[in-house]
Protein backbone atom coordinates (compact mmCIF):
# COMPACT_ATOMS: atom_id res chain seq x y z
CA UNK A 1 0.00 0.00 0.00
CA UNK A 2 2.65 2.31 1.00
CA UNK A 3 4.33 2.31 -2.52
CA UNK A 4 1.44 3.08 -4.57
CA UNK A 5 0.65 5.54 -2.29
CA UNK A 6 4.13 6.97 -2.91
CA UNK A 7 3.53 6.83 -6.26
CA UNK A 8 0.02 8.39 -6.46
CA UNK A 9 1.77 11.61 -4.37
CA UNK A 10 4.30 11.48 -7.35
CA UNK A 11 1.99 11.03 -10.11
CA UNK A 12 3.84 8.06 -11.30
CA UNK A 13 0.69 6.30 -12.58
CA UNK A 14 2.72 3.71 -14.59
CA UNK A 15 4.87 2.71 -11.54
CA UNK A 16 1.75 2.59 -9.41
CA UNK A 17 0.46 -0.09 -12.00
CA UNK A 18 3.44 -1.86 -12.00
CA UNK A 19 2.99 -2.10 -8.30
CA UNK A 20 -0.31 -3.73 -8.57
CA UNK A 21 1.02 -6.27 -10.92
CA UNK A 22 3.62 -6.93 -9.08
CA UNK A 23 1.66 -7.95 -6.33
CA UNK A 24 -0.71 -10.24 -8.22
CA UNK A 25 1.96 -11.92 -9.26
CA UNK A 26 3.38 -12.73 -5.68
CA UNK A 27 -0.02 -12.85 -4.62
CA UNK A 28 -0.44 -10.19 -2.28
CA UNK A 29 -3.65 -9.17 -1.49
CA UNK A 30 -5.09 -5.76 -3.39
CA UNK A 31 -7.00 -3.55 -0.89
CA UNK A 32 -9.21 -0.84 -1.55
CA UNK A 33 -6.80 1.41 -0.23
CA UNK A 34 -4.28 0.06 -2.40
CA UNK A 35 -6.74 0.23 -5.63
CA UNK A 36 -7.82 4.18 -4.44
CA UNK A 37 -4.11 5.24 -4.29
CA UNK A 38 -3.52 3.55 -8.01
CA UNK A 39 -6.82 5.05 -9.48
CA UNK A 40 -5.90 8.13 -7.67
CA UNK A 41 -2.46 8.19 -9.36
CA UNK A 42 -4.59 7.38 -13.02
CA UNK A 43 -6.43 10.75 -12.41
CA UNK A 44 -2.88 12.38 -11.93
CA UNK A 45 -2.06 11.06 -14.99
CA UNK A 46 -5.27 11.85 -16.89
CA UNK A 47 -5.32 8.20 -17.64
CA UNK A 48 -8.81 7.42 -17.35
CA UNK A 49 -9.01 4.37 -19.04
CA UNK A 50 -6.83 2.99 -16.58
CA UNK A 51 -8.89 4.23 -13.48
CA UNK A 52 -11.97 2.40 -14.96
CA UNK A 53 -10.01 -0.75 -15.25
CA UNK A 54 -9.57 -0.64 -12.02
CA UNK A 55 -12.22 0.13 -10.48
CA UNK A 56 -13.68 -2.46 -13.29
CA UNK A 57 -11.38 -4.79 -11.28
CA UNK A 58 -12.57 -4.34 -8.00
CA UNK A 59 -16.13 -4.42 -8.42
CA UNK A 60 -14.92 -8.04 -10.04
CA UNK A 61 -12.44 -9.31 -7.24
CA UNK A 62 -15.29 -8.09 -5.09
CA UNK A 63 -13.01 -5.14 -2.89
CA UNK A 64 -15.36 -3.00 -1.59
CA UNK A 65 -15.42 0.21 -3.73
CA UNK A 66 -16.10 3.78 -1.48
CA UNK A 67 -16.70 6.89 -2.47
CA UNK A 68 -13.31 7.89 -2.38
CA UNK A 69 -12.70 4.94 -5.32
CA UNK A 70 -15.56 6.25 -7.32
CA UNK A 71 -14.48 10.39 -7.32
CA UNK A 72 -11.31 9.66 -8.25
CA UNK A 73 -12.26 7.65 -11.33
CA UNK A 74 -15.19 10.28 -11.61
CA UNK A 75 -12.66 12.89 -11.79
CA UNK A 76 -10.26 11.02 -14.12
CA UNK A 77 -12.90 10.40 -16.84
CA UNK A 78 -14.21 14.11 -16.27
CA UNK A 79 -10.58 15.57 -16.18
CA UNK A 80 -10.71 13.82 -20.08
CA UNK A 81 -14.03 14.71 -21.30
CA UNK A 82 -15.77 11.62 -20.64
CA UNK A 83 -18.90 13.09 -19.00
CA UNK A 84 -21.38 10.32 -20.10
CA UNK A 85 -18.72 7.89 -18.50
CA UNK A 86 -18.89 10.46 -15.11
CA UNK A 87 -22.63 10.39 -15.46
CA UNK A 88 -23.01 6.30 -15.80
CA UNK A 89 -20.27 6.24 -12.28
CA UNK A 90 -23.17 8.39 -10.79
CA UNK A 91 -25.85 5.39 -11.73
CA UNK A 92 -23.53 2.87 -10.34
CA UNK A 93 -22.97 4.55 -6.95
CA UNK A 94 -26.67 4.57 -6.50
CA UNK A 95 -27.03 0.71 -7.59
CA UNK A 96 -23.70 -0.40 -5.40
CA UNK A 97 -25.23 1.72 -2.41
CA UNK A 98 -22.34 3.79 -2.24
CA UNK A 99 -22.93 7.41 -0.76
CA UNK A 100 -22.72 10.65 -3.20
CA UNK A 101 -21.00 13.61 -1.50
CA UNK A 102 -20.80 17.48 -2.78
CA UNK A 103 -17.11 16.52 -4.50
CA UNK A 104 -19.44 13.76 -6.28
CA UNK A 105 -21.74 15.78 -7.68
CA UNK A 106 -18.89 18.79 -8.06
CA UNK A 107 -16.46 16.51 -10.42
CA UNK A 108 -19.90 15.44 -12.65
CA UNK A 109 -20.97 18.99 -12.98
CA UNK A 110 -17.09 20.21 -13.98
CA UNK A 111 -17.17 17.61 -16.61
CA UNK A 112 -20.11 18.20 -17.85
CA UNK A 113 -19.23 22.47 -18.13
CA UNK A 114 -15.84 21.41 -19.80
CA UNK A 115 -18.08 19.82 -22.71
CA UNK A 116 -20.74 22.76 -22.38
CA UNK A 117 -23.76 20.51 -21.79
CA UNK A 118 -24.91 22.99 -19.88
CA UNK A 119 -28.18 21.68 -19.39
CA UNK A 120 -27.07 18.13 -17.27
CA UNK A 121 -24.95 20.54 -15.75
CA UNK A 122 -27.63 22.09 -13.91
CA UNK A 123 -29.88 19.03 -13.77
CA UNK A 124 -26.59 17.31 -11.98
CA UNK A 125 -27.03 20.75 -9.34
CA UNK A 126 -30.81 20.60 -9.03
CA UNK A 127 -29.90 16.55 -8.03
CA UNK A 128 -27.53 17.21 -5.92
CA UNK A 129 -29.90 19.32 -3.57
CA UNK A 130 -32.40 16.80 -3.45
CA UNK A 131 -29.70 14.05 -2.81
CA UNK A 132 -27.80 16.09 -0.36
CA UNK A 133 -31.19 17.76 2.02
CA UNK A 134 -31.11 17.12 5.16
CA UNK A 135 -33.89 14.53 5.52
CA UNK A 136 -34.27 15.72 9.54
CA UNK A 137 -36.15 19.02 7.65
Amino acid sequence: NAAVSACEKAGEWQRALQFLHDMEDRHVAKTSITYNAAISACEKGDQWQSALQLLEEMVGSRVDCCIITYNAAASACGNSGQWQIVLQLLVDMAYFHVDRDTTTYAVAVRACERVLELQQASQLLHDMFDDLADPME
